[in-house]
């Protein structure tokens, strides 16, 4: 570390009042603001084998670099391989496994397949209960756990998600629950079904959405799905609102095998992350032509096609 020390004196500190986190701090990463919301984590990790197996050097490669986002608070969005290799050993296909490994810690929205179940770790409404937080409408304790919700980071979530080799999620924010989940959908080539009741809310979110506390963007998301979204005749217009809601730090939507969803969320109850299976994958999308299957229960609902 003495001799890192030494090195890094030498750099130049960086005169930008975007960049929030520079080489000055001996962080994990560096942080460069990308607007007031919203900044771009950085890092880059070298690691060298520390076990036999290929496969296991890569899967632990791959923790280890996106242990320092989490250091940081952030969320990793894609992973750039940066390799130095043996020339001579490359027909042993060693470095195959290597980086199959480290793709195995990879999680993206185009890996859904029929038959997932849709797992929701956070509840519903902070775009309607903020809304109501500025017009000064929001009891105190309604708002108190609004905030703890959306201080709540999804590290744990992700951890537990990495963990039971989970290949397929999103997170909810600005489009809604609906809105990224469409994405997914569209990635996928999929459609899915998702039960309203199921669909956790925060405390006091549906009042304030019948009182007309529902953001703007909360509306176009509704609006922006209607060609891909067909609701089941007895799900409410407060629902519907609030499956489209614009959330601000919203939880993750993933999509687990249900042979492994029990232990998935036992685990991240346990790590006392929310969880609730909201509904499941199925066949069908806009790019194969066909429709989405028909509602098969009598729950409240909708279903939805990429």
């Amino acid at each position: 570390m003495s001799e890192l020390t030494q090195v890094l004196r030498h750099l130049v500190p960086v005169d930008d009042p975007h960049a929030l986190v520079d080489a000055s701090t001996g962080d994990d990463a560096a942080v460069y603001r990308l607007s007031d919301d919203r900044a771009l984590v950085v890092t880059a990790d070298f690691f060298t084998p520390i076990v036999d197996d290929p496969l296991d050097f890569g899967r632990i490669a791959a923790a280890n670099a996106l242990s320092d986002l989490y250091a940081m608070g952030a969320r990793p969005l894609f992973g750039l391989n940066l390799v130095g290799f043996p020339r001579a050993l490359l027909e042993a296909g060693l470095l195959e496994r290597i980086l199959q490994g480290g793709a195995d810690r990879l999680v993206t929205n185009a890996a859904a397949e029929p038959g997932d179940l849709l797992v929701l770790t956070k509840p519903l409404g902070s775009g309607v209960v903020a809304t109501a937080i500025k017009a000064g409408d929001a009891p105190e304790a309604v708002a108190t756990e609004a905030i703890r919700v959306m201080a709540t980071l999804n590290r744990h979530a992700s951890e537990v998600m990495i963990a039971h080799g989970i290949r397929c999620a999103t997170d909810v924010t600005g489009f809604g629950l609906l809105g990224h989940l469409h994405n997914l959908l569209r990635a996928s080539g999929r459609s899915a079904r998702v039960d309203a009741a199921s669909v956790p809310l925060l405390e006091g979110a549906l009042v304030l959405a019948r009182r007309g506390y529902v953001p703007a963007g909360s509306t176009r998301n509704m609006e922006d799905l209607q060609a891909d979204l067909r609701w089941t005749s007895d799900t409410t217009p407060t629902q519907r609102i609030l499956l489209c809601d614009a959330q601000t730090s919203g939880g993750l939507l993933i999509c687990c095998p249900p042979d492994r969803c029990e232990t998935l969320v036992e685990d991240l109850i346990g790590g006392a992350s929310g969880a609730t299976v909201i509904g499941d994958v199925r066949e069908g999308s806009a790019m194969s032509g066909r429709a989405p299957p028909a509602a098969s229960t009598s729950s409240d609902g909708a279903t939805l096609k990429g």
